[in-house]
Formats: structure tokens, C-alpha cells, sequence
């Protein structure tokens, strides 16, 4: 994925409720670790028990 790719990937994830995140942090392939952790970054915290939930 490339970067301009990304930053659309990470408006879309910004802008997304909890479920939508989610939905995009599990099924999003080919991002870089770095990139995860981005994306982890704008994630709320107080909602991390239901995606650790959706990664099992």
C-alpha cells in the first residue's frame, strides 16, 4: 500500500465509528507494522478489549 493509499485507509479509519475501525484494522492486508501502529494510535483506548477480541 502506498502512502497516499494510507493516508485515505487512515482518514476512512479517523472518521469511523468503533465497529468500523475495527472492521478495518483486521481485514486491512498488506499495511506495514509502522502503520499499524498508527492506526493504533487514533484508536480509543477505552474500546482496545474489543479488538483485541476481534484478533483471536
Amino acid at each position: 500500500m502506498d502512502l497516499q493509499q494510507f493516508e485515505q485507509l487512515k482518514k476512512r479509519f479517523q472518521n469511523g465509528n468503533v465497529d468500523e475501525k475495527i472492521d478495518i484494522y483486521v481485514t486491512t492486508e498488506g499495511l506495514t507494522q509502522e502503520q499499524y501502529k498508527q492506526l493504533l494510535r487514533l484508536f480509543p483506548l477505552e474500546h482496545l478489549s474489543k479488538l483485541e477480541s476481534a484478533l483471536q
